[in-house]
């Protein structure tokens, strides 16, 4: 049974009994009352105006008398204590050796389900999700904006799995067009196989940085680049596979940074995987009658609803080569042949929302009505992230340098513990600090970065929740030698203000999950595990563990375990490895 569900069942099942209906249409009505910092407050609220918009009561217009009328229908029993009348609101208080106890309880009982197994999820479909994210170009930049569709992709994906969604990632590459062309033609002249292997996404960039300046200077280089294009379209073997060596060097390479931000790939897709198939899709929009010819010779869907193509999209060039929007009609129908989806997420920043909107349109018009389950999930832009050498070209470069500055503060810092392997204490703190930062606001707001502020350890930033975690663990390897059973807490001994704001918030963590689940963004989660590590710095200053008596002691060590396992369970949906020294 579901701690908080425990106790919102209760309330519902009081509700249907004055009301009429089942408990279940109460269910989501019972909500967690956010703590305060100033005050104790309620556990549970009810809004009266969401039980009249469910159609659980008539509307009156003396809101308020409704409530107390209502609340004083309502009892207190073995789990509430106290009924109150607030706003248009009516607030429960729970027995309090109850509440220490379920709480707890769940929190073991469930480990990293907690918070998912809770009656908010069981109306919830279970299906097939795919969620495309990352998606560099091979011999270009990484920019800023292939780390946050990197870091958000990969938290969608974490939740979706945490849900008991079947999750597919793909990392579809921009590893197709004329970029390859003056690759191909570059390589001949400015390459070198030993570089290539040495630092492969060092080697091709700067290769295309020389090829590019070679081309603007000598129509003969822009030639061969065409020319070598043109002999990778028409399937010529020896330019394939100079092509399918710089790819596969390319994706080792990725995949081994990837595995330091912790973030893994089913399936590196990419662009070329659909020339082909992008014809057969102008061949279907051609039998289709949807594919009309401008006067510039290019080919277009009319997109406009008066059919007058007052508003088109284009889809094939005049000479007949595809775009990218036909390579992602292409893609989207190979992956629903393959995968069967429930839903395809599309992680990219908020300049493609144009490009998203037609797309699903196109598919839309050509009669595949499982576009509606697909979504853009866009990002804003973020400003200023540069490293000591200059701006960023490689995901690597922002590794190098969250880990080399992290490192510098941990070296000044006084608390600064023994560590097995610094650097890579260093490197994981840094990386939570950047997802913290990323996922603060909401994900469309652009931002300025700046690393000081980024790595700063008070304050609500990734180093505070790695340093609130590691303080947690330390807490236990110091007095949790006695272990004490977790079946055997005195609820009695967790009644002091800061230990009942402790399980007050856990009661809310499935509804920060179920907000999460509906509208995808991490801020909801980030600002609970914040808020949690800031109660905890207060429970762990005011409620000692040693010099305790040996129960208050092991109740104490048990609130801090389960507060400890819960912040390491949000960490990790939102793509963060815990430390447990620092």
């Amino acid at each position: 049974m579901q701690m908080a569900c425990y106790f919102r069942r209760a309330i519902a099942s009081q509700l249907s009994r004055v009301l009429g209906p089942p408990e279940e249409t109460f269910i989501t009505a019972v909500s967690a009352v956010p703590v305060s910092k100033k005050r104790q407050s309620a556990d549970f609220r009810v809004s009266v105006s969401s039980l009249i918009e469910n159609g659980c009561i008539e509307s009156s217009a003396d809101i308020q008398a409704q409530t107390a009328e209502l609340a004083h229908q309502l009892k207190c029993d073995t789990v509430v204590d106290e009924i109150g009348v607030g706003h248009g609101t009516i607030h429960f208080k729970i027995n309090r050796s109850l509440l220490a106890e379920r709480v707890l309880q769940k929190v073991f009982n469930d480990g990293p389900h907690f918070g998912v197994k809770s009656e908010l999820f069981h109306q919830r479909p279970k299906g097939r999700t795919v969620v495309e994210f990352s998606s560099p170009n091979i011999a270009k930049k990484f920019h800023v904006g292939h780390l946050r569709s990197t870091i958000i992709g990969n938290f969608i994906a974490n939740l979706k799995e945490a849900l008991g969604n079947s999750v597919t990632r793909i990392n579809y590459l921009g590893d197709w067009g004329m970029q390859f062309g003056l690759l191909g033609a570059g390589f001949q002249q400015f390459g070198s196989e030993e570089q290539l292997k040495a630092n492969p996404l060092q080697h091709l960039f700067d290769v295309y940085v020389q090829v590019n300046k070679a081309a603007e200077d000598d129509e003969n280089v822009k030639n061969n680049a065409q020319e070598f294009f043109r002999r990778l379209e028409n399937g010529n073997s020896q330019a394939l596979s100079l092509w399918r060596h710089f790819r596969e060097i390319s994706i080792e390479e990725y995949a081994r940074i990837y595995k330091r931000l912790g973030v893994h790939f089913g399936q590196y897709s990419g662009e070329s995987l659909y020339r082909g198939k992008s014809q057969e899709v102008l061949n279907q929009l051609e039998a289709q009658g949807l594919l009309k010819k401008t006067e510039r010779g290019t080919g277009v869907v009319d997109l406009s609803p008066a059919s007058n193509m007052s508003f088109y999209v284009t889809v094939v060039r005049s000479d007949g080569t595809s775009l990218y929007i036909t390579r992602d009609i292409a893609a989207a129908i190979d992956r629903m042949n393959a995968w069967n989806f429930d839903e395809m997420i599309y992680v990219t920043d908020k300049g493609q929302q144009t490009h998203f909107q037609q797309l699903f349109q196109v598919l839309k018009v050509m009669g595949y009505q499982w576009a509606e389950r697909c979504q853009h999930v866009p990002f804003g832009l973020v400003e200023g992230m540069k490293t000591r050498r200059g701006d960023v070209v490689f995901l690597e470069d922002v590794l190098e340098e969250a880990r080399s500055r992290m490192l510098q503060n941990m070296s000044l810092s006084t608390t600064t513990k023994d560590l097995e392997d610094p650097e890579d204490t260093a490197e994981k703190v840094g990386i939570s600090a950047l997802i913290i930062q990323d996922f603060k606001g909401p994900l469309l707001s652009d931002y300025k970065f700046d690393w000081d502020r980024v790595l700063q350890s008070q304050g609500d930033t990734g180093v505070f929740l790695q340093y609130t975690h590691a303080r947690l663990c330390s807490l236990e390897r110091l007095c949790g030698a006695g272990g004490g059973d977790e079946k055997s807490l005195r609820a009695a001994c967790l009644q002091d203000p800061p230990a009942t704001a402790i399980l007050q918030h856990l009661l809310r963590y499935d509804e920060v999950l179920y907000q999460s689940s509906k509208d995808l963004q991490p801020k909801h989660l980030v600002n609970f595990l914040l808020t949690l590590c800031h109660l905890a710095a207060v429970a762990h200053k005011t409620l000692p563990v040693k010099g305790s008596s040996s129960e208050v002691a092991q109740a104490r060590l048990q609130l801090f375990k389960g507060t400890c396992g819960v912040l390491a369970n949000g960490m990790r949906l939102l793509g963060i490895t815990p430390v447990e020294k620092m």
